[in-house]
């Protein structure tokens, strides 16, 4: 379990360090103009997420049949290959290619965190093991805002230049990721078999995600979790590239520096979210989890669409919208992820949570394609506007649905073998 959350910890510190830092890479390494950051950045997130769609309906599966540590120790791998790589890229069409690569990665380590704590916990205390899981990402943010992301602009005040800042700062992370992989494989519980007659096709396996939807509340964090990757991305992409070009452009700050300042910005959101993760986790135990989750929804649709009001993102009012941002942003993974484990049996987890992630990186795909044009065409806020319009409409869906929504009952969640501890 402590390696799970140190899992929790490295994944969302290293998935936000590469869109958060990427201004730095399209400006400094490939001279592309800020005209340009909202689509080109919407483009990279849209073949990434297309990878990620791709590869989470395998990996859930895989994880099923082989376990969830030889997946996620892959993973993490993937993803220091991909980083190294990055500030290396000659053209766009090279940097899309590592882009390619860390996404597999990523895709792999997110499914194994919402299935793991799955596995791990029973259900009494799944809210506040989410809790948890939901403070290790607060932390992982908090570090990469505030220690990843200031590091370009570090060790370019002991002289070094813009390029040979960018390499020592993904060189380093690259490390931090392989050693976080070596980790993963010394620390997580090894694959229990179990017996559940003849082993079926990945292709049969994946779709076991696709039906389970059937039932209202797995089809409901269906819809969550498109929403909450979707509020994932805006944050770790628009809101830093919102940030860093109006502070270069208007406050004529240079990029480095500019980068470090939305750092801090952002580092407000991720810190109401790490206050906010304990407190959803223990709402998630404490009262019906629907409506814990129309909760979040409601002050993530408040938070999002708020910015339709801000101009100025060095403003008070930024910081008022990036506290609702933060608590909405965590207060829907963990309750989406909550109730997804309390509605699918053990057997075809791996599965049902893949089609989960699948859900969240469609999620980050519209927020990507859509949020770049809109970020582009018509003001810096529109994603974030974007995607307050659609937690009104899932809040809206989760008031339909409440009352058909029923919990398995321990026998079912424990269907398939897998032990479960109290936590």
């Amino acid at each position: 379990m402590l390696t799970f959350y140190f899992a929790c910890l490295c994944s969302i510190m290293l998935a936000s360090f590469i869109p958060q830092s990427q201004p730095f890479i399209l400006t400094e390494f490939l001279a592309i103009p800020e005209s340009r950051h909202g689509l080109v950045s919407g483009m990279l997130n849209f073949w990434a997420e297309i990878v990620i769609i791709l590869s989470v309906a395998i990996f859930g599966p895989l994880s099923d049949r082989f376990g969830r540590k030889p997946v996620t120790t892959l993973g993490f791998a993937l993803m220091a290959v991909g980083t190294y790589l990055y500030p290396r890229a000659e053209n766009l069409d090279y940097l899309l290619a590592y882009r390619l690569l860390y996404s597999v990665g990523i895709a792999a380590v997110t499914a194994m965190v919402v299935t793991i704590v799955a596995d791990y916990a029973s259900d009494k205390s799944r809210g506040k093991a989410t809790g948890l899981l939901g403070v290790m990402n607060g932390v992982g943010a908090m570090i990469a805002v505030f220690v990843l992301l200031k590091l370009p602009a570090l060790f370019q005040q002991q002289g070094l230049t813009a390029q040979e800042a960018g390499y020592k700062t993904y060189d380093l992370v690259a490390v931090i990721i392989l050693l976080t992989s070596v980790v993963m494989l010394v620390g997580l519980k090894p694959h229990q078999k179990t017996d559940n007659g003849p082993h079926q096709s990945l292709l049969s396996s994946a779709r076991n995600g696709l039906l389970a939807a059937r039932d209202p509340g797995v089809a409901l964090a269906y819809g969550a979790s498109f929403l909450a990757r979707g509020n994932l991305m805006i944050v770790g992409t628009f809101f830093t590239l919102w940030i860093t070009n109006y502070g270069t452009s208007v406050l004529q700050l240079g990029r480095a520096e500019a980068l470090a300042q939305a750092g801090t910005i952002v580092g407000v959101a991720q810190g109401c979210a790490l206050l906010g993760a304990p407190l959803f986790g223990l709402m998630s135990d404490k009262m019906n989890r629907v409506h814990a989750l129309m909760i979040a929804l409601t002050v993530s649709a408040i938070g999002y669409s708020s910015t339709y009001f801000i101009h100025n993102p060095f403003s008070g009012g930024m910081l008022v919208c990036a506290i609702f941002i933060g608590l909405g942003e965590i207060g829907c993974i963990i309750t989406s992820g909550v109730l997804i484990a309390q509605q699918t049996p053990a057997r075809i987890r791996g599965a049902a949570i893949g089609f989960f992630t699948m859900c969240g990186a469609v999620g980050i795909l519209a927020a990507s394609v859509v949020g770049g044009y809109l970020y582009d065409l018509w003001r810096p806020s529109a994603p974030f506007v974007l995607f307050g319009g659609v937690a009104f409409i899932v809040l809206v869906w989760a008031m339909f649905v409440q009352g058909r929504v029923k919990p398995l009952s321990v026998t079912d969640n424990l269907d398939g073998g897998l032990e479960t501890a109290s936590v």
